[in-house]
């Protein structure tokens, strides 16, 4: 069997900066900011570079569309460690909405359903989407009602924390729905909690009066 040559060795290629920085800036004038922000005025850009390189900094590009592009004075690694920390907080703070499936089947057990339903109503409690599928297999394609009416069931039993998103997917092989959670923030809350506090002042006025009547009514020995 024939060897074949070995490719030579291709080193990966480095990540593309996401600024032009020093050598790089094309324009032949730039305006130009220092690190603390105060304005210098539009200069060339070796003028600029003298000035930085004077400083031990770098003149970075931040807006190449300006006229002219607007150029920065600062520690561009520092800068792109900054940057690149605020990126990671934002994601790590961000939460990631997954898309959970439980399958049931038309003749389920009690004990396995509240099983699974529990299961759902967990996955919906912590924000996730939830894909309910109905299995369906044999004589069972002959009664579609039957995938039909757990459905109805599930929808019901979780109607506190959770609404229908779309429709019901009828398939040879199952019936499928998705449930998503019911927001309980927003206008509706808002107005909820308007409601409950105009009803506890009333509730204290009431107790309020109540209490005054009772001190002023004269008390027999």
């Amino acid at each position: 069997m024939p060897i074949l040559p070995r490719e030579p060795y291709r080193p990966a290629k480095a990540k593309e900066r996401p600024h032009r920085i020093n050598e790089m800036i094309r324009a032949q004038e730039i305006r130009v900011i220092d690190e603390d922000k105060n304005q210098l005025g539009i200069m060339s850009v070796p003028q600029a570079l003298t000035l930085a390189r004077e400083r031990g900094l770098d003149l970075v590009e931040i807006a190449p569309q300006a006229t002219p592009p607007v150029c920065r004075i600062m520690d561009y690694g520092k800068f792109l460690y900054e940057l690149h920390k605020k990126e990671h907080e934002a994601k790590k703070h961000q939460k990631q909405v997954q898309i959970k499936e439980i399958k049931f089947r038309p003749k389920i057990s009690i004990h396995d359903y509240n099983f699974k339903l529990k299961h759902v109503r967990r996955f919906i409690e912590e924000g996730n989407k939830v894909k309910i599928t109905i299995m369906i297999r044999g004589r069972e394609r002959a009664h579609p009602e039957m995938a039909q009416q757990i459905l109805d069931r599930i929808l019901a039993d979780v109607s506190d924390v959770a609404r229908q998103d779309g429709e019901i997917k009828m398939h040879d092989w199952a019936s499928t729905v998705l449930i998503v959670p019911i927001k309980t923030g927003g206008k509706d809350a808002k107005t909820k909690n308007q409601q409950s506090s105009q009803k506890e002042v009333q509730d204290n006025s009431q107790q309020e009066s109540a209490a005054q009547k009772s001190q002023q009514e004269p008390h027999s020995d």
